[in-house]
């Protein structure tokens, strides 16, 4: 099994091109677009508020009755800090690897994609084959919900949807939830000596801090298992946390971020709704101090977790093509859930593996990469979805 040429070439092509999710993908986007319109084919693009982002959607096989999507996101994480022994944007062959930023997470599946996309016009499976490529996915899929909301505005109603993200091509069924949000927090200042006239923001956050970590015990503590994931049970986690400006001022504002992973099985609105629940039970104490004492709350990014069938017809679909008679869970988020939350029956898999994934000199391998472009050359063959 060897990579064809072209499909290198198109992945290489995609990993040289700077697409960091705080820049803009357009010179992507407009490549695959004027790539497609050579053969003929028409794409739709949904963009950001300022227009400097876009998703891209087209149909390989207009006319039938209904489609598989293969989707991919087309930004990266950025690069600064890491030590990288190449250029992050060099699309290097080297060892039987491509290296590059996006080369495993995942530009090399989507350079695959559209490599195949004349075989999937010519194609005689019954149903046609959509790609759908999307902006901000690593900062909390933004873009993919504008697209998802163009297709039902436009009623195109896709048979299913594959998420090429790196698997090893092993197809993976179900993942956990990802649900960042901010809290701020405004107290009191007030000179260190004085403190019971004052409202410390710091440690009125701490407290929620606190009973976020109390939360995360009991998770692991008593939450049923969903055997399968590395960590069985939902999390929590304070990323950040900022405030005060001497040691001798007691502070006024404070702010930290945190995040819920939620197993397929939990309720990630619910832990929410206790955390902001707690916070409230403490404001009365501190209004009676400083009526503008309080808590605020700011959703960075929800994630909805995953949950597929092994015995769905894209995942039968997938391991035939893939040419695997398993399936797996995976750890990190994708834009999985959203699809099958909007009526899309789903499966994840894509070459590579997310160990390489964000990490200095990230890198998919050419045999896996091999896989991917059998897999679709197979799914151009498809017969019947199941």
């Amino acid at each position: 099994m060897t990579l064809s040429p072209h499909a290198l070439e198109l992945a290489q092509t995609l990993v040289r091109m700077n697409t960091v999710s705080h820049h803009s993908n357009l010179e992507l986007i407009h490549f695959i677009r004027d790539h497609l319109a050579r053969l003929g084919v028409t794409s739709r693009l949904t963009f950001n508020a300022d227009k400097t982002k876009a998703n891209l959607f087209a149909t390989l096989g207009e006319g039938k009755p209904a489609g598989v999507i293969l989707s991919g996101h087309t930004d990266t994480v950025p690069w600064d800090g890491q030590d990288w022994s190449m250029d992050p944007l060099s699309a290097l062959v080297k060892d039987g690897n491509l290296y590059g930023r996006g080369s495993a997470d995942m530009k090399a599946f989507i350079g695959i994609a559209v490599s195949q996309a004349g075989q999937f016009l010519n194609s005689d499976a019954p149903f046609a084959i959509h790609l759908a490529f999307s902006y901000e996915e690593e900062i909390g899929c933004f873009g993919v919900k504008e697209l998802i909301a163009d297709l039902r505005d436009a009623h195109i109603k896709p048979l299913a949807c594959i998420v090429g993200e790196p698997t090893s091509m092993v197809p993976a069924i179900a993942h956990k939830g990802v649900y960042r949000y901010k809290c701020c927090v405004r107290g009191k200042e007030a000179h260190s000596s004085l403190t019971p006239h004052s409202v410390n923001a710091i440690e009125m956050a701490a407290r929620v801090v606190g009973r976020l970590r109390d939360m995360g015990e009991g998770f692991e503590r008593e939450e049923p298992r969903f055997e399968g994931f590395d960590v069985p049970f939902s999390t929590t986690s304070v990323g950040q946390f900022h405030g005060g400006i001497a040691d001798n001022v007691v502070p006024r504002d404070a702010e930290f971020r945190y995040e819920f992973r939620d197993l397929p099985t939990a309720n990630a609105a619910q832990m929410q709704a206790e955390v902001v629940a707690y916070a409230q039970s403490l404001e009365p104490a501190m209004k009676r101090i400083a009526p503008s004492a309080g808590f605020g709350f700011e959703t960075i990014c929800e994630i909805p977790s995953f949950l597929g069938s092994k015995d769905d017809p894209v995942t039968r679909l997938a391991q035939e093509l893939a040419g695997e008679q398993g399936t797996t869970l995976v750890a990190f988020g994708t834009e999985a859930g959203l699809f099958k939350n909007a009526g899309i029956s789903t499966v994840v898999c894509g070459p590579g593996s997310i160990q390489q994934a964000h990490q200095p000199d990230e890198y998919v391998s050419l045999e896996q990469l091999a896989r991917c472009e059998a897999f679709m050359q197979g799914l151009a063959r498809t017969r019947t979805l199941g």
